[in-house]
């Protein structure tokens, strides 16, 4: 039930971090880059059980003027269905609704069937005017 849950605006911990991504179906990332990237969110969403456990997240990175990336969009699938992912989401685009310059540009990286939620948001394909891209090190 939604008004069980936390919200706060702090960048979970890496360990946390990435056991949630990992339950969520995402990759896990090395503790440090995790360390220094939470540290450097412009804005997070972190929702977390009555036992204060981490159960879904959403984070805004970029430059803070021209360009913003979200980023991280995950739920615990024992929480999935719930509407956790479209709370994170308003949370998000009110976050830029109120601070985003005019004329900047919000990018992501939908994996497939959550792109039917950010579209709820606002959010369009760049295909095929631009394509999405990417580099793993």
């Amino acid at each position: 039930m939604l008004t069980d849950i936390e919200i706060s605006h702090r960048a979970p911990e890496p360990k946390e971090y990435n056991a949630l991504r990992v339950s969520a179906g995402l990759s896990p990332k090395d503790l440090e880059g995790a360390r220094t990237g939470l540290q450097n969110s412009i804005f997070a969403v972190v929702l977390r059980d009555p036992s204060k456990q981490l159960i879904a997240m959403g984070r805004i990175v970029g430059d803070g003027g021209c360009f913003y990336q979200v980023v991280d969009i995950a739920v615990d699938p024992a929480y999935q269905g719930k509407g956790y992912g479209k709370l994170i989401m308003a949370e998000l685009m009110g976050y830029l609704d109120n601070t985003a310059p005019k004329d900047s540009y919000v990018s992501l990286i939908a994996d497939v069937p959550a792109d039917g939620l950010y579209k709820q948001y606002g959010f369009e394909y760049t295909s095929p005017k631009s394509v999405g891209m990417f580099k793993r090190y």
